[in-house]
């Protein structure tokens, strides 16, 4: 009886001792011919007994680099795609860039600045407005989270002016005026409500038209 202890190791053994070995007998074929048409049958062979790889970007190339690590890098065929060498497999992938914040209110989070450079570039207007109110209530709404305690409305337009390096500056409103949010809202509801309505009238007047002609055709 034969061991998987004596047997050369799995390099990928999500594709099992099968396949391990059509790799290991594709290497010992003498010609590059023979080679190359066992390595394509092998590359297919792999993409039948995963197919969940069809899913991903770029899955022929992928089951490529697979192949040259069953084969341990020591395979001598030619390949439609360049193949990841073993030092690029084994460095580590470059740190991710985290975002840095040049100032004390990083409760506000990226998408508050985000928001606040979107703002400065609208030219003045209703919806250079509304979206500066949905900023503040927003940084509102932050800032209670959290500290935990309630923040004035002079406050949030200190930090609005300070974030948006004077650009933005509500400092002297008294509140925050919700109003227009609220008023945009509420229209746009109201446009929704009257149209559904006018279909539902619509509808109930068609049908007394079809029942009183049916009521005076019957008569005939």
């Amino acid at each position: 009886m034969e061991y998987n202890t004596n047997r050369t190791k799995l390099l990928m053994p999500e594709y099992g001792r099968n396949i391990q070995q059509l790799v290991e007998y594709c290497k010992t074929l003498p010609t590059k011919e023979e080679r190359n048409e066992m390595a394509l049958s092998i590359v297919e062979f792999m993409g039948q007994r995963n197919t969940h790889l069809r899913d991903e970007e770029n899955y022929k190339h992928k089951l490529w680099d697979h192949l040259f690590i069953l084969a341990d890098y020591d395979l001598d065929v030619d390949t439609p795609y360049p193949i990841v060498t073993l030092e690029e497999l084994a460095s580590k992938p470059r740190k991710m860039d985290y975002p840095s914040f040049d100032n004390d209110y990083k409760f506000y989070g990226k998408s508050i600045l985000q928001l606040i450079e979107l703002a400065i570039k609208l030219e003045d207007g209703d919806e250079k407005d509304a979206l500066i109110q949905v900023i503040a209530n927003n940084m509102k709404k932050s800032y209670n989270v959290y500290n935990k305690e309630h923040v004035t409305d002079d406050v949030i337009f200190r930090h609005l002016k300070e974030l948006s390096q004077n650009r933005l500056d509500l400092t002297g409103l008294d509140s925050l005026d919700k109003s227009k949010i609220y008023y945009a809202s509420n229209r746009n509801k109201s446009n929704g409500n009257n149209s559904h309505n006018r279909n539902i009238n619509q509808n109930n007047n068609n049908k007394r038209k079809n029942n009183f002609q049916n009521h005076k055709n019957k008569r005939r």
